[in-house]
């Protein structure tokens, strides 16, 4: 008996032997039996598209915006939200995420992400790392948490995009709330994204370099124009000729580009954004760049090529717990100087740029490098039109979102003062006309003794032996912990957590087989380890916790986890 309730918790808790790991968001509730109308009533109105407007009112009827306007009318059947003291703003947007689509947990026995067989390339039909045809439409799931997670943080709206490869997949448009996933289709196709990431490929390891993945989505761009010209000729005189092979990547690229799906490359530093002009060039496509970090020596350049650019808030940063007898290069010392200050200078150029989360696990945080970015020079307003307008502009729904305007979806967020301001809250959100209110996350009852930030290697054992996780801890200064917890199978977003006294506690979601479950961390701190036991489903686990490289050796924790 006791030998299948540790195996039930070795399914639950190893990582490393389960599956991938999720983010679990703090309670964001929609109210029931609400009516279709409200009316927001003598609030300040943060249009984007136009001057704010104090003392408004916005009407919302059935989802839309029907009214905005200090003198606007209040329907009889509305709802209506005293709103003195508070401030409406467009609902935000993350310009690129996978927020949205849940990876599923590795079949039994998988001991890493599926790979495709290694084969000898016997035509384009071979493509390794190649699946434009996916589309975060079809994958997107209410069982992702993060989609209430970002929803609580203002966000109603994100770019979200399959992962994996060189053409992972169709991004779409979605709005944060629904009945079904469907619900949440804005637009679909929204763009293409690439990755350059090399990827092991066919046998003998092509494409297993920057040039050889080049030159690889290079003939894809290639063969899916000769396969569109090809096909119309067909069609326009199929008698005598050989039909056209269809191809599944050719057709998904075709269509896309059809539908005026914007084509995103990574591009982050210099030479990378220098080569990214010299390829959008070559492919002939509607294109845009993602990364965008050093933009600020090339802003006119980019300004000059008219092309838009998701920047990327996960500033660079010295590793945490790194080296310190380590000397980063002047060049990199000046990246993470510089690097806020590049929505400054592509302003300043008339670059459209929208903001995306990146790495970044907590809504709070991606606002708060944004403010990072205002103190690197950027306008408010300016900031606030990259979460807004810039990104509904870039992916072409700017007649529906990204500001407030009679028609557009009602998808707005409430707050009780400036939304970059740290001590600012949010009230409410409305996404498409639907209202949620949203709640403060447990707080430390006392101050945190010691600061528990940094890397920790937690130790633990199942009866399949010895496991491993790395946790990437952020406390506050009233010791809220942020963060996240991985291992080689993927990485989960803390989702609340703090350090009271000497006693922690902090909690994760991962996807077993029943769906998305709640894992729970607490125990003691003493200034140099952790020491405590995960809990899931009323069981619990042992684990010890030590930095590595403080002395203590691999042998000594995992002998601390018997």
């Amino acid at each position: 008996m006791r030998f299948e309730l540790l195996h039930r918790c070795a399914l639950t808790l190893g990582f490393a032997a389960v599956g991938f790991l999720f983010l679990h968001p703090p309670g964001v509730h929609a109210q029931g039996g609400e009516p279709q109308y409200f009316a927001i009533r003598g609030a300040k109105v943060v249009t984007v598209s136009g001057p704010p407007i104090e003392g408004a009112t916005i009407v919302v009827s059935r989802g839309i915006i029907t009214a905005v306007a200090r003198d606007a009318a209040v329907p009889p059947e509305a709802w209506v939200i005293e709103g003195q003291g508070l401030t409406v703003y467009p609902g935000l947007v993350d310009a690129f995420t996978d927020v949205g689509i849940p990876t599923p947990p590795p079949s039994a026995g998988e001991s890493g992400p599926p790979r495709r067989p290694q084969q000898q390339a016997r035509g384009p039909e071979d493509r390794p790392a190649s699946s434009p045809w996916r589309a975060a439409a079809d994958e997107v799931s209410l069982s992702d948490k993060r989609i209430e997670t970002w929803r609580s943080g203002g966000f109603t709206t994100v770019v979200c995009a399959p992962k994996g490869g060189m053409f992972p997949g169709q991004a779409a448009v979605l709005d944060l709330a629904g009945e079904r996933a469907g619900d949440l289709v804005v637009k679909s196709p929204a763009a293409i994204p690439l990755s350059f990431q090399t990827t092991g490929g066919f046998g003998g390891g092509f494409p297993d370099s920057l040039l050889g993945v080049l030159a690889y989505i290079h003939q894809a761009w290639l063969d899916t124009d000769w396969s569109v010209k090809a096909q119309a000729i067909y069609e326009k005189n199929p008698r005598g000729m050989a039909r056209p092979r269809y191809d599944r990547t050719e057709a998904a690229l075709a269509e896309a580009l059809e539908d005026h799906a914007l084509v995103l490359l990574p591009a982050n530093n210099t030479v990378e954004i220098r080569r990214a002009f010299q390829l959008i060039d070559r492919w002939e496509v509607k294109a845009g760049i993602y990364g965008g970090q050093m933009g600020y020596e090339v802003a006119p350049e980019i300004a000059a090529k008219k092309l838009p650019v998701l920047v990327d808030l996960k500033w660079p940063e010295a590793e945490k717990d790194g080296d310190p007898e380590a000397r980063p290069s002047l060049r990199a010392l000046r990246f993470r100087d510089r690097a806020p200050s590049t929505p400054a200078a592509l302003a300043k150029a008339g670059v459209k740029f929208a903001f995306y989360s990146g790495g970044i696990a907590a809504p709070k945080d991606i606002l708060k490098a944004a403010k990072k970015s205002i103190d690197a020079g950027l306008a408010p307003e300016a900031a606030l039109r990259a979460f807004t307008l810039s990104p509904a502009e870039i992916f072409g729904v700017a007649d529906r979102l990204g500001s407030i305007e009679n028609g557009k979806i009602a998808n707005l967020v409430v707050t009780d003062g400036d939304l970059f301001e740290e001590k600012t809250k949010i009230k409410m959100v409305f996404v498409d006309g639907q209202r949620f209110e949203t709640h403060e996350p447990e707080k430390p009852k006392e101050p945190p003794k010691g600061d528990i930030t940094g890397k920790w290697k937690l130790a633990y054992t199942t009866p399949e032996g010895a496991e491993e996780s790395t946790a990437d801890l952020v406390m506050d200064k009233d010791g809220a912990i942020s963060g996240s917890l991985g291992s080689s199978r993927g990485t989960a977003n803390i989702i609340s957590g703090y350090l009271s006294g000497d006693k922690f506690n902090f909690s994760i979601n991962m996807v077993l087989d029943q769906g998305p479950t709640d894992v729970t961390f607490s125990g003691t701190f003493d200034g140099t380890s952790l020491k405590g036991t995960i809990s899931v489903h009323g069981m619990s686990l042992d684990f010890t916790g030590v930095k590595p490289g403080n002395g203590v050796g691999d042998a000594a924790i995992l002998g601390g986890a018997q």
